[in-house]
């Protein structure tokens, strides 16, 4: 399990291969937190305003971006070597495929148990009712579930880091709980390998470096984009046909619970769509909201800052258009995605299937510690130096063009500005100011281009037309 504590700097899974990347701009003009630079002609990550919400590796057309996971084979240093299966995993599959076979393959590449994430969030609805019921900060209080926002909060948003909702998202609460059903069973500690497989690069990211937590209860997360490749080519060839003569009794293979906690079977339907766009926000008590895809949640976050908004209850945010099933790492059509998980959950209903794991939350157990602002946004931590820069930034933002176009490296006007007041640009990195110092007799061509190199690169041809 990762030891890592939450006053460490953020780990992070998002990388830039420099031999790939070819400096266009997109990822930095979609990063939340404009964490994201251009520097000799190559896309520069600044990790202490990274949130890992992956929005840079769905726009680069060059695949330049990649997600750093922990390698399949480590499950195998584990005698007993638990998947996690996110509900969003089965829903990508065709309706053709059952989740008998789903299960069957992941035995078959190497896991010894399955279990269905989804299966304990009655477990964290308590969690939930318990805290609002006794929560009495301002409103809305927010969701916890998507690791990407509650990082976004922290470094952006720090104001609102006391609305956080303090339970653990279901995915820790499957880990504790299927490690503590194993040793029930008389597994050691050091047998017990958990795998959460993954729809996103932000969960990577928390399970090396936990928020509210000391560390993670999980041991290694896995990309849910290979995982589903080698399933689906497991059966496509045949390899799985007998799984496909399964009982029902056999599709759901899992941790098997103490005989004080009954329930071994399908999730319920709440638990199917909780990872879905209002799958928290329908179960919640009073005026509940939803809100998923980043720039939406950051929009909103910018308002409820400003305003408040406080006749809302519950703000539900996922970082992820479709929330989970939109995952970066999601292979199948997210539209698809829901409406199958929204199938799966109404045939449940209609059987009348009252299910999951019935359980009682215990806030030792599952709830998280005291979550703290990690502003990065501030300009310098000396207050009086931190005003003059502002300053700075203030009378710079007069003279730049206010066009955000990025040509400086920079994803906007003012964060040019404030890169300068921080020193880490220069003025003459906007071409604008560039042409007008030219006119003027300030500054020669053969030296913009010594400064357009510093940003783009020696490699890009700044005078010719002939692109």
């Amino acid at each position: 399990m990762s030891t890592k504590k939450e006053h460490n700097a953020f780990h992070h899974a998002l990388k830039v291969v420099d031999e790939l990347c070819i400096g266009c701009t997109h990822c930095m003009k979609v990063c939340p937190t404009e964490a994201i630079r251009v520097r000799d002609g190559k896309a520069v990550i600044i990790g202490e305003r990274c949130v890992d919400c992956g929005n840079c590796c769905k726009v680069c057309p060059v695949s330049a971006i990649v997600i750093e996971q922990d390698d399949f084979s480590e499950i195998f240093a584990y005698p007993v070597r638990i998947a996690l299966v996110p509900s969003v995993l089965i829903g990508q599959f065709p309706s053709y495929i059952r989740t008998a076979e789903i299960f069957a393959g992941l035995r078959l590449l190497g896991f010894t148990h399955i279990f269905e994430i989804e299966k304990v969030v009655g477990i964290v609805q308590q969690g939930y009712d318990r805290f609002i019921d006794g929560y009495s900060g301002g409103k809305p209080v927010i969701s916890s579930f998507c690791p990407a926002v509650l990082r976004l909060i922290q470094v952006r948003f720090p104001s609102l880091v006391g609305n956080l909702l303090r339970v653990k998202p279901p995915s820790d609460v499957a880990a504790i709980y299927c490690r503590r059903r194993m040793e029930e069973q008389g597994h050691t500690p050091g047998q017990i390998g958990i795998f959460y497989i993954t729809p996103c690069a932000t969960k990577v990211a928390s399970i090396k470096s936990p928020v509210g937590e000391e560390h993670s209860p999980v041991n290694g997360v896995i990309n849910m984009e290979y995982l589903y490749n080698r399933i689906l080519q497991l059966i496509m060839n045949g390899e799985l046909k007998e799984a496909q003569q399964e009982s029902d009794h056999n599709e759901i293979s899992e941790v098997e619970p103490g005989p004080s906690i009954p329930g071994t079977g399908k999730p319920t339907p709440e638990g199917v769509l909780w990872s879905l766009t209002r799958g928290e926000s329908a179960r919640q008590k009073g005026r509940a909201l939803a809100v998923d895809g980043m720039a939406n949640v950051n929009d909103f976050l910018e308002r409820l800052e400003e305003s408040g908004e406080n006749y809302i209850d519950f703000l539900e945010l996922r970082a992820c258009d479709e929330s989970c099933a939109g995952g970066v790492l999601i292979s199948g059509n997210r539209f698809l995605t829901v409406e199958r998980l929204n199938r799966r959950a109404a045939e449940i209903r209609q059987q009348g299937i009252v299910e999951g794991i019935d359980g009682s939350y215990d806030d030792q157990i599952y709830g998280l510690e005291v979550i703290h602002p990690r502003s990065v946004m501030a300009l310098d931590e000396n207050r009086q130096a931190a005003i003059r820069k502002m300053n700075q930034v203030a009378d710079l933002l007069k003279v730049l063009p206010g066009i955000d176009c990025a040509a400086c490296g920079s994803p906007t006007c003012r964060s040019l500005a404030e890169d300068i007041a921080q020193g880490k640009s220069g003025s003459m990195h906007c071409i604008f100011l560039q042409e007008l110092f030219i006119r003027n007799g300030k500054l020669t061509a053969a030296e913009t281009d010594s400064i357009n190199e510093a940003i783009w690169g020696k490699e890009r041809d700044y005078r010719s037309q002939n692109k």
